[in-house]
């Protein structure tokens, strides 16, 4: 199981390091500074309003496919069916639910004009995801990366028509862009959807509602965790929007996005680790397999960058962000340091969190995302009046450490895990090697070549230091069985 994680980890990585940086930086970016970031703000404080809401679209179905079909593949073409026009079902109910609470807090005419498409983005993200499952649940990881990376590709295509060429007139909104994702969802949904239908064989939609009931009963312990998390992770610009005055409200959410750009990057690769440690994860536990060594494994391969990264954010920031943005560089440089830092829990709870599902312990994952949900909510509410932006960094630094201890508190408990005292001390060295190699660096002239030397650095002293050791991934590669 090792083998396939770290094989199929390498071939996820490098398709997601190929298209999705250049979304990111290429694409994504370039959108907020040709549309400014008040412009930008509204979109982003409205694209996480639909994505807090996104659990009303899935209710777990997703995540509960994934460890279902991974134990029990014989059981893909009955899901299938019942699960399909179910999604339907839900995506009706998710736009009334949406639509309506953006009628009570009071958007205008322009914001539900690009909250409609929003809302139809998910229910393709969510279909698609949901597709996906199927393909993991059944170990096809190199099937399951290709489609990882479809639609990005696609609106790369899209956007760059749109962005680099004249054919359009060279006019470009920001509802234009939201069109052009609209159209890349579409085609990577129907694409997904083929590729499971192959390995189904033929589908046929029926809604038995007792078979329904059944699925959702077990579901929706998935569902009350994604909520609770997806709000302590994507309430923060939604509450800088709703509770500064306008347009400072939408300048400050624009301002927050151009450094939760460069986390949701990141966050991306941890997420890839999940997508591919929960049905490894829950088929070792039904087989009764040892997990200690993978755990420590997948958790050094994302902790160590996480580490680093978070240190070079706070002694480059300024002139990442001045090298990114042409406007806000000064208020978004040390909102981008602060988000850095707490990337070490959000990898922390990708490791942790996803080995607790895999287990089925979703009552003490609710209760942790509960308490983290409340933590968000008031932080943000005490800090946005007085520092705005700069106070939902804090909050969200604050809750990602504060919910990223309790799940390794939570996974130490019940898998009866011994605490590796000697690895706490290496990352704890690690981390203030990594800080004394920043100052350093600081004192080359160029930043840029200050910036890769602190990298190189750091990523030297984990060999060095056996963090990651190349001899043990050899190892894995050439032994250990599927």
């Amino acid at each position: 199981m090792k083998r396939k994680f770290v094989t199929n980890l390498i071939l996820l990585l490098f398709l997601n390091l190929l298209i999705k940086p250049f979304w990111i930086f290429g694409i994504d970016r370039t959108v907020q500074n040709v549309v400014g970031a008040e412009s930008y703000g509204l979109y982003f404080s409205l694209l996480n309003f639909s994505m807090i809401l996104n659990i009303l679209l899935d209710l777990g179905i997703t995540n509960f496919n994934n460890r279902n079909i991974a134990r029990h593949s014989h059981l893909l073409h009955k899901y299938l069916n019942n699960i399909v026009g179910l999604k339907f079902m839900l995506a009706v109910g998710y736009a009334a639910v949406c639509l309506v609470l953006a009628a009570i807090i009071g958007y205008n005419q322009v914001q539900f004009h690009l909250l409609f498409f929003l809302i139809f983005n998910q229910f393709l993200i969510s279909f698609t995801f949901y597709l996906r499952s199927n393909i993991s649940g059944l170990h096809l990881f190199q099937t399951d990366s290709l489609l990882s990376v479809l639609d990005r590709s696609l609106m790369i295509l899209f956007c760059s028509i749109l962005l680099f060429t004249n054919w359009f007139g060279g006019y470009f909104s920001i509802s234009w862009f939201v069109y052009a994702q609209s159209a890349a969802y579409l085609f990577a949904t129907l694409i997904t959807f083929i590729t499971v239908l192959h390995y189904a064989k033929t589908i046929r939609l029926q809604v038995d509602l007792r078979y329904i009931r059944l699925i959702l009963k077990q579901s929706y312990p998935f569902a009350l965790l994604i909520l609770l998390m997806s709000f302590y992770n994507r309430i923060d610009s939604v509450m800088l929007e709703r509770l500064l005055p306008d347009p400072i409200g939408k300048m400050q959410a624009g301002i927050y996005a151009q450094a939760f750009r460069l986390l949701d990057a990141f966050a991306m690769f941890g997420a890839l680790f999940a997508g591919l440690l929960l049905p490894i994860f829950a088929r070792m536990i039904k087989q009764r397999d040892d997990l200690v060594q993978l755990v420590q494994l997948a958790y050094l391969l994302i902790i160590v960058p996480a580490i680093l990264i978070g240190v070079a954010a706070n002694f480059y920031g300024q002139q990442i962000m001045q090298l990114l943005y042409h406007e806000h560089i000064g208020q978004s440089a040390p909102i981008l340091g602060i988000l850095m830092i707490g990337f070490t829990g959000i990898a922390t709870t990708y490791i942790f969190g996803s080995l607790l599902t895999a287990n089925g312990n979703l009552k003490q994952l609710n209760l942790m995302a509960f308490g983290g949900m409340l933590i968000n909510i008031i932080l943000n509410l005490v800090l946005i009046p007085h520092i705005q932006a700069l106070g939902s960094a804090y909050a969200a630094l604050i809750t990602q450490l504060v919910t990223a201890v309790a799940q390794v508190g939570i996974a130490t408990s019940l898998f009866k895990l011994r605490i590796n005292y000697r690895l706490i001390l290496k990352l704890i060295g690690f981390t203030l090697f990594s800080i004394l190699a920043g100052k350093l660096s600081l004192y080359v002239d160029r930043w840029a070549i200050g910036f890769l030397l602190l990298l190189m650095a750091g990523i030297a002293y984990a060999f060095i230091s056996r963090l990651i050791s190349l001899k043990t991934l050899y190892l894995i590669l050439k032994n250990d069985p599927e």
